[in-house]
């Protein structure tokens, strides 16, 4: 006696996935060879920080801590990458823009690049920000963070006047930047924090405290 199987005579189908349009393809592909490339820029500052010594370390940004600005889609502005450096100068949030082979001109706070005008500069305040609000929440006093704007690549880097409040260098200065601060903390303190930032709890509330911090960081202290 047979029985009979529905599934045996007509066998079960896949269902048919699409493939993407070549236009999606080629944007996947354009975001993967970004997402390489700012990774290697950013690898190339890290190495400056490593000429400093045992005593400094580097703790990697968390995924999404920071957000994109609305030039960070256009092809012809730099894209950025970014991480901690924590040692005796202190807490450094430093934003790694890749510069490439072009020009970019910087007079305070106003960075230009191809006739564009991305906020590098309040970018990285706001994320010192971020940070400092983290470790301060993660080890319950205060820690100051120091935002940094490294540039890495081959073009003309054009300075007509510092910004206030955030270092600037190129990414081969970058090393001697961050040592030009002396000594503010201990070895140990150093370590410490850089236990603290590289936990993923830490990061864990951003979004809750990334609110009343924005507001606050974007309030100058009135003169006493």
């Amino acid at each position: 006696m047979s029985v009979y199987s529905a599934s045996s005579e007509f066998p079960r189908r896949e269902p048919v996935r699409e493939a993407p349009s070549p236009l999606a393809w080629a944007r996947d592909r354009m975001a993967e060879r970004t997402t390489r490339r700012l990774e290697a820029v950013g690898h190339r500052a890290e190495d400056r920080v490593d000429h400093l010594g045992p005593a400094w370390h580097v703790v990697a940004w968390p995924r999404g801590f920071v957000e994109p600005t609305t030039d960070a889609t256009e092809t012809r502005v730099p894209g950025r990458a970014g991480f901690l450096a924590i040692g005796p100068g202190g807490v450094f949030a430093v934003t790694v823009v890749d510069q490439g082979r072009s020009r970019i001109m910087l007079a305070g706070d106003v960075v230009q690049v191809h006739g564009r005008r991305p906020p590098y500069v309040s970018d990285a305040r706001r994320v010192a920000r971020r940070v400092s609000a983290a470790l301060t929440a993660a080890v319950g006093t205060k820690v100051p963070v120091v935002p940094v704007l490294a540039f890495v690549g081959s073009g003309v880097l054009s300075m007509h006047g510092l910004p206030k409040d955030c270092l600037v260098a190129t990414h081969k200065e970058l090393d001697r930047l961050l040592a030009g601060g002396g000594d503010r903390i201990s070895a140990d303190t150093a370590a410490k924090l850089s236990e603290v930032a590289s936990r993923p709890d830490t990061w864990a509330d951003r979004y809750r405290w990334y609110a009343g911090a924005q507001t606050a960081g974007d309030k100058r202290p009135s003169p006493r």
